[in-house]
């Protein structure tokens, strides 16, 4: 499970960084910019309305999975089968958009243009996470994923992970797109080449050999059941004997009071810096020659 989870984050990652991905950006951050303190609200607000419209479908898609789960060789086969065909197809940069299949998506995202506000991030949310051409592959993909779990609730974890991997990223760009210079803005967009005739783009290609990986690593690992823990075994059962030593109630509150000190000490420095910065400079008159 480990796997997937990361598959999906790093999903809407680049889902969010594709060619088409990128036109959620100034929507996005002609909410945010001009209000850096409103930043974390509004990205909130962005995941929900991510999850509100993702959710649902991976739980659908889970559900339908469940259903296959006594013919588990074939899901296991079906799921790497589509997982390496997206793939492809994201790659080559034929892309599809999944949203033209959602009733009433035309109308959200005519709303996500005329919005101001949090409002309007909501819908970008609830737009953004299933729409675009070159985002539909990676949605596609990761539903496919979430369908070979066989569980609603995996499902609807993996497409939530999906979402936090568009957000996470876009809330980093959204702070720091001021100081970044054209060379980074130019590498994060990435570039196009040609290979025999062919226009193609790094993120899609890179994307595309993403999911080729995973769908033959679900085929190799029996749909990822047979998947190494990503930490391993002996290290899981020392942190466990280590966390019963919190067991006792004396040194849960010593956690819980340790916890609030070192809160209290970071909002002191960044409250002092802050202070340091805005405190103004105090400029000496300026003195003529000395007489003697």
């Amino acid at each position: 499970m480990e796997i997937g989870l990361l598959a999906a984050f790093l999903g809407g990652a680049l889902a969010l960084l594709s060619p088409c991905g990128a036109l959620l950006l100034p929507g996005f951050f002609a909410s945010t910019v001009t209000t850096r303190a409103r930043l974390l609200p509004h990205a909130v607000v962005f995941y929900l309305g991510l999850v509100i419209t993702l959710v649902p479908l991976g739980i659908g898609a889970g559900a339908l999975g469940a259903l296959l789960t006594g013919h588990r060789a074939l899901l296991i086969g079906g799921t790497s089968l589509v997982l390496i065909v997206l793939g492809a197809v994201h790659a080559l940069g034929l892309g599809f958009d999944l949203s033209r299949m959602l009733p009433g998506i035309d109308r959200a995202q005519q709303a996500s243009h005329r919005g101001t506000g949090l409002p309007r991030t909501f819908l970008l949310g609830a737009v953004g996470g299933v729409a675009g051409f070159c985002a539909g592959p990676i949605l596609g993909a990761v539903l496919t994923l979430a369908m070979g779990q066989g569980s609603t609730i995996l499902a609807g974890i993996l497409l939530a992970a999906y979402g936090a991997g568009m957000v996470v990223p876009l809330m980093l760009l959204a702070a720091l797109w001021e100081r970044l210079g054209p060379r980074a803005r130019s590498l994060m967009r990435g570039r196009e080449f040609t290979v025999l005739g062919r226009r193609l783009h790094t993120t899609t290609v890179l994307t595309g050999l993403v999911i080729i990986a995973l769908g033959i690593l679900f085929w190799s690992t029996n749909g990822l059941v047979t998947m190494p823990s990503l930490i391993p075994t002996s290290a899981l059962a020392r942190w466990q004997e280590n966390v019963g030593v919190l067991s006792s109630t004396g040194a849960q509150i010593g956690v819980i009071v340790a916890l609030a000190l070192l809160a209290l000490g970071l909002w002191w420095r960044w409250d002092r810096r802050r202070h340091l910065r805005t405190e103004p400079t105090v400029t000496l008159p300026a003195t003529g020659p000395v007489k003697r």
